[in-house]
């Protein structure tokens, strides 16, 4: 069950994913993080299209994935996601793929990202984009509460 801080996003494991050992090529998880990402984002009000719109973008600037067991074709999976920090001009996100039907862990990443404008230069979110900074801080306080 995902606590109050997670948003869960499900999918189905595509063909088309899978490799010659019949289960997920290992790229496809951080692709799948990005999707559940942009889900999330959109899901807790503060979209891409939006930072976009604004002349922001969100760069990766690290990813990590622990493969735990195979994904394999046929399977759905459920990627929770959550704010793992946020400092104003960078946010981190923590992923936990498991299995729909058995719960079973799959595979766990995170990823860090900054933001810019389009000249490449650092942006403050709460600067820049107030609204979508006290979404987050908000959001993070949310955590905070449900942790105690």
């Amino acid at each position: 069950m995902p606590s109050k801080s997670e948003t869960v996003y499900v999918r189905p494991v595509h063909y088309y994913e899978t490799d010659r050992m019949d289960c997920v090529h290992h790229s496809n998880y951080i692709r799948w993080f990005e999707e559940a990402r942009v889900y999330f984002m959109k899901e807790n009000g503060f979209s891409y299209e939006g930072l976009e719109a604004a002349g922001i973008v969100s760069p990766v600037l690290s990813a990590e994935a622990n493969y735990h067991t195979m994904c394999r074709f046929g399977d759905t999976v459920e990627i929770l996601i959550e704010i793992q920090s946020y400092t104003r001009t960078r946010i981190s996100f923590h992923y936990h793929v498991r299995d729909k039907a058995s719960g079973q862990p799959r595979c766990d990443g995170w990823t860090c990202h900054c933001f810019i404008n389009q000249a490449g230069k650092p942006v403050s979110l709460k600067k820049a984009m107030p609204e979508y900074h006290q979404r987050i801080e908000k959001y993070l306080t949310q955590v905070e509460k449900g942790a105690e």
